[in-house]
């Protein structure tokens, strides 16, 4: 049995909508009391009041920019000021905007590393103080099987990001494991987000023909694998990368997924 993890407390970047409020729900729902960021103030505190009443722990919110150290600075010290610490960093906050690699410009590129990549070294440099303090300290970052494992025509920016969060991973593992920091990493196959549904049912039924489990995943399918991370029962796995996708890397062509 895993060991509660309630009372602790986690920030979770980009936590308002998507994976990001997947895992902020499974943490809350366990008992932690979890701070979310995102740039919009409305829909964010909206996400933290319904988070919250679902029960288990309190959910905050605190407007920041993930992609900038400044703002992640202040996630972490707002994270400390309203729990008294910081035990789990959930470095969530991701873009992924579309666009053939023909036609990506410097500010596509740009965009897509500020957020996906300096954000993650900005949000683990900005918690190493309270995790150190905290004596069980947990990252998980969110990256994805695209990039590390996949590719997918139109996300060249978006795949290189994801990639370059595990080669992070591994060093920043290995410069907080005298701290008693682990840093691991979830990586989602196709999720079930809020914009699925402007793609149409053709959209999806396609995406679900390529999953050796034929559906894709919940949000909260990404939070409880991070969950464990987080507990004491994991504490001396660190500098690795799950993956979290039904299956979806597994055939080696459509001939195999027809055989299944």
């Amino acid at each position: 049995m895993f060991s509660s993890i309630a009372g602790r407390s986690v920030l979770v970047t980009g936590g308002t909508r998507g994976i990001g409020r997947g895992i902020a729900q499974v943490f809350a729902l366990a008992g932690a009391n979890v701070l979310i960021t995102g740039r919009s103030v409305e829909p964010g505190l909206a996400c933290a009041r319904e988070l919250t009443a679902l029960g288990g722990g309190r959910v905050g919110f605190v407007p920041a920019d993930a992609a900038t150290l400044a703002g992640n600075r202040a996630a972490v010290a707002a994270a400390v000021e309203q729990h008294g610490g910081l035990d789990v960093l959930c470095a969530n906050a991701g873009i992924f905007p579309e666009r053939p690699l023909a036609e990506l410009t410097e500010d596509d590129v740009e965009q897509v590393l500020a957020t996906n990549v300096k954000g993650t070294v900005f949000a683990v440099q900005a918690a190493i103080e309270p995790l150190t303090r905290s004596g069980r300290g947990r990252v998980i970052l969110t990256s994805s099987i695209t990039g590390p494992i996949t590719g997918s025509p139109g996300w060249s920016h978006y795949g290189a990001s994801k990639a370059a969060q595990l080669g992070f991973m591994r060093t920043a593992a290995i410069e907080l494991a005298p701290h008693r920091i682990t840093v691991n990493a979830v990586l989602p196959g196709n999720i079930v987000t809020e914009g699925l549904a402007e793609l149409g049912a053709g959209y999806r039924a396609s995406m679900e023909a390529a999953i050796p489990m034929r559906r894709l995943g919940e949000a909260e399918d990404i939070g409880h694998a991070a969950l464990f991370f987080a507990t004491d029962q994991a504490a001396y796995i660190t500098g690795q990368a799950l993956v979290v996708d039904g299956g979806q890397v597994l055939p080696e062509s459509l001939a195999a997924m027809a055989a299944g």
